[in-house]
């Protein structure tokens, strides 16, 4: 459902070799719905292969906030997924944050 208060952003990265959605994509996207007053995540989504590994991802950054940062969203995945792609979604996560922070100094 649209929400006038909320922004949807789109983070890339390339996948690595021998991973399962290599062969439907190239790239891995992480996308968040954000509370653009405070910078919340409200719902999160990735193009992982499984419908399994996308909702853990997306459950796992859900309510944290792009304005303190992205050091502690990249920690908890780190410290929680243990797949091929945790860089990728690092470096997702990255990219994701780089155009929260180009929309606010907008």
């Amino acid at each position: 459902m649209y929400h006038p208060k909320t922004l949807f952003i789109a983070g890339h990265s390339r996948l690595p070799q021998g991973m399962a959605a290599k062969s439907v994509f190239d790239t891995l996207t992480v996308t968040v719905e954000v509370d653009y007053k405070y910078g919340v995540i409200l719902n999160a989504s990735c193009t992982l292969a499984t419908e399994h590994g996308r909702q853990y991802i997306g459950d796992l950054l859900k309510g944290f906030s792009l304005k303190d940062g992205i050091e502690e969203p990249i920690e908890s995945i780190q410290l929680q997924y243990r797949g091929k792609a945790t860089n990728a979604i690092v470096a997702a996560l990255k990219d994701l944050h780089l155009q929260y922070k180009q929309i606010n100094e907008e």
